[in-house]
């Protein structure tokens, strides 16, 4: 493993930091009777993961934090803020509003409400909140592929939520939408942008062109794929008009402990109109939330936040700015590149069967095998594989997905089964110079299961 740079940068800052506080009177000496024994045993019970930050990992979801972001948190944890109040988090609140700026610059706003939160889950939870104190009493419509917590959630807020069919692409059925439009009751969509299965994109453009007929609100989960923006021209047609229309919808929300290289847990969620701000509790006028100054733990359902979290995240974008073309996008577009890569071999290979439907949209890809199999048999054979990879060294994931979106090489008769498949996700931009080793070891793996 090579050296890690953060301990002795962090050291430095941490110095730094200390500086500020010269003048303080000596507070007692940290007790550490025992701490590096329980450092120790602790490292050791860490051990005990699969190599996330490796790419060999390439599995579920998880993506190491940049250096930068590790040593920015630890070194917020000197003073472990507390971003729910001004008096609690300085330094870090101002940081958080000028992150979040930088977040919503990306879709194209510049007046929106918006703030961080500890997960996309609960970035998510205040969009459908929020949803339900504009349209009281209505209901919720989503993707049979949307993330499970929508319903979730919406079970907590006493709302109604309605999943509607997907195509074979994984994206919202725009008809079966539109059923549940005519009804007149709905009143916010939720869009999916990257689903958690196979980073489908839901038709957004199209989507909001049916609130031209129908009164709704368009809610985005980005919480995976909303980085996907800024390399929104490289994407398929279909993706890239999604994405072109991002800025259209009332409320988004994207994770940046997923692509946005932090630590869990960071969500963020932005609203376009600051003026719905009024809904949240609070003791500040009306006009406060149109203001520049805004009070963070006023504007959000969470009260105590990790200030750290947000130092992480402004110090990354300070070292990686979100735009088109830089080090940050280009890392999205290197992710992208290995997936479209894998995806191409396993195309070529008879073994496998990836989805008829096409090429992955993000950076994620799923396969199923083997073709003359039953699907029981076909899913078990993926567990076996996925045994036989780690084995190996390589790190997949098993997904339960449709087998008629695999076509009639998987689902010859047309039933409504599933089947247990192979999930990659190729999220980490040094995946595109590892995918001949992670070939390699699948097909050493899929070899030994096929054939046997």
């Amino acid at each position: 493993m090579a050296k890690d740079p953060v301990p002795e940068l962090l050291a430095r800052a941490t110095e730094a930091l200390e500086a500020v506080f010269l003048d303080l009177d000596d507070a007692p000496d940290l007790e550490t009777n025992g701490l590096a024994d329980v450092l120790n045993e602790t490292a050791r019970r860490l051990g005990d993961n699969y190599p996330y930050f490796h790419p060999l990992y390439a599995g579920q979801m998880l993506k190491p934090p940049h250096p930068v972001a590790r040593a920015a948190y630890a070194l917020a944890m000197k003073l472990n803020p507390n971003n729910h109040a001004l008096d609690g988090g300085r330094a870090s609140s101002a940081m958080e509003v000028e992150a979040v700026k930088q977040i919503a610059a990306m879709f194209g706003w510049s007046e929106f409400l918006g703030h961080l939160t500890s997960s996309g889950t609960f970035a998510n939870l205040e969009a459908l909140w929020m949803a339900c104190q504009v349209a009281p009493g209505k209901r919720i419509v989503g993707s049979e592929q949307a993330h499970y917590t929508h319903a979730r959630i919406s079970g907590v807020l006493k709302l109604d939520f309605t999943s509607v069919s997907s195509n074979e692409r994984g994206q919202m059925d725009l008809n079966a939408l539109e059923d549940e439009l005519r009804k007149g009751v709905v009143g916010a969509v939720v869009a999916t942008l990257g689903t958690t299965a196979i980073g489908a994109v839901d038709p957004l453009d199209e989507i909001l062109k049916l609130r031209e007929r129908y009164p709704f609100r368009v809610h985005v989960d980005a919480a995976y794929g909303g980085y996907f923006n800024l390399i929104a021209d490289e994407l398929d047609a279909p993706a890239q008009k999604a994405f072109e229309a991002i800025g259209r919808a009332d409320s988004i929300v994207i994770d940046p402990h997923k692509h946005g290289l932090q630590p869990y847990g960071c969500g963020c969620v932005l609203f376009k109109n600051p003026a719905e701000g009024r809904f949240y509790k609070h003791d500040s006028p009306y006009t406060y939330f149109t203001s520049h100054e805004l009070h963070l733990g006023e504007i959000s359902l969470e009260c105590s936040r990790a200030g750290a979290a947000a130092v992480a995240l402004w110090a990354t974008q300070r070292l990686l700015p979100l735009a088109p073309g830089g080090e940050f996008a280009r890392g999205l577009a290197s992710g992208r590149r290995a997936a479209l890569e894998l995806d191409r071999r396993l195309r070529a290979d008879a073994r496998f069967v990836p989805l008829a439907a096409g090429k992955p949209e993000l950076d994620i890809v799923v396969w199923a095998l083997p073709r003359e199999a039953d699907l029981g048999t076909r899913s078990a054979l993926a567990q076996r594989v996925f045994d036989a990879c780690a084995v190996r060294g390589v790190h997949l994931a098993l997904v339960q997905l449709p087998a008629r979106w695999f076509g009639p090489a998987v689902d010859a008769e047309g039933n409504a089964g599933t089947i247990t498949c192979l999930r990659s996700v190729l999220m980490k931009p040094e995946h595109e110079a590892w995918i001949d080793e992670i070939w390699k070891r699948l097909d050493a793996a899929s070899s030994e299961i096929l054939s046997g």
